[in-house]
């Protein structure tokens, strides 16, 4: 392989790419060379993903799509495919968060985020593995989190939507593995995006957030992630050169998942 890492002839499907996480993962791979083709849940969502894609010279094509839709993403799926082509490379990236603690939260609440963050992933991929399979090769990719690991305050229902996504992620390694299909997961850290900007905003007398503070003292690097920072492994994982990396979980976290912290 003159050059592994290369996406060239590649077609990439990033779900809720229209900003943040996703559409940093998405350039970066259109960088290496593949072709883009991303969803949201609205016309207007898509329409600003397909404006700030166009800023960047990214020729990507926007579908409306709520993945939590099985019949809405087989469509979208067999669309992609007579429009453009056979997905080489998922990203199942959509996902929310409700941050309520546990006693207060509703189970239609915990429905909705086990339903985005875990059945979305496995409906997404259930739609692609077939024409994987039938071209002999495909990579999946789903968006994990350092809560695949981690228990903490209000986020009962993504913590475990997430944990049930690491596994899946090791389920479809185990199952589509010898179909030359890898299937692996990204485990950002806490990542400086839109949603959380005012967990790191100064305070009036000019002290850092106490969430910022806890956040930088409790990560190696001494800062929070870039949603850039994903796009080097997301390339790596949906190129040639992680041929036989299957059922891993790539934390990119900073250091977080290996530190005990300072003591006091």
């Amino acid at each position: 392989m003159s050059n592994p890492f290369s996406l060239e002839g590649k077609i990439a499907l990033v779900t809720g790419a229209s900003y943040g996480i996703g559409f940093a993962i998405a350039t970066a791979l259109h960088e290496a060379g593949a072709t883009i083709v991303f969803n949201d849940i609205g016309q207007a969502q898509v329409d600003r993903g397909l404006a700030a894609y166009a800023e960047k010279g990214i020729p990507a094509r926007g579908y409306v799509c709520n993945v939590t839709d099985e019949e809405a993403v087989n469509a979208m799926v067999k669309q992609i495919e007579e429009e453009v082509g056979v997905i080489d490379i998922l990203v199942n990236n959509a996902g929310i968060i409700k941050r309520i603690p546990m006693t207060e939260m509703s189970a239609a609440d915990f429905r909705a985020v086990i339903d985005v963050d875990l059945n979305a992933p496995f409906i997404v991929s259930k739609a692609v593995i077939p024409s994987m399979i039938k071209k002999g090769h495909g990579k999946i990719i789903n968006i994990c989190s350092m809560m695949s690991e981690l228990g903490r305050e209000t986020v009962s229902a993504y913590a475990a939507a997430k944990g049930g996504l690491k596994m899946l992620t090791k389920n479809i390694c185990s199952e589509y593995g010898e179909y030359n299909i890898q299937c692996n997961g990204i485990g950002p850290g806490y990542i400086a995006t839109p949603q959380t900007a005012p967990l790191r905003e100064r305070q009036p007398d000019g002290s850092r957030h106490p969430f910022d503070s806890f956040i930088v003292a409790k990560t190696p690097a001494g800062r929070w992630g870039e949603a850039e920072d994903l796009g080097g492994p997301a390339v790596f994982l949906a190129s040639d050169a992680s041929n036989f990396v299957n059922g891993h979980i790539l934390y990119v976290d900073g250091g977080i998942l290996a530190y005990i912290g300072k003591q006091p």
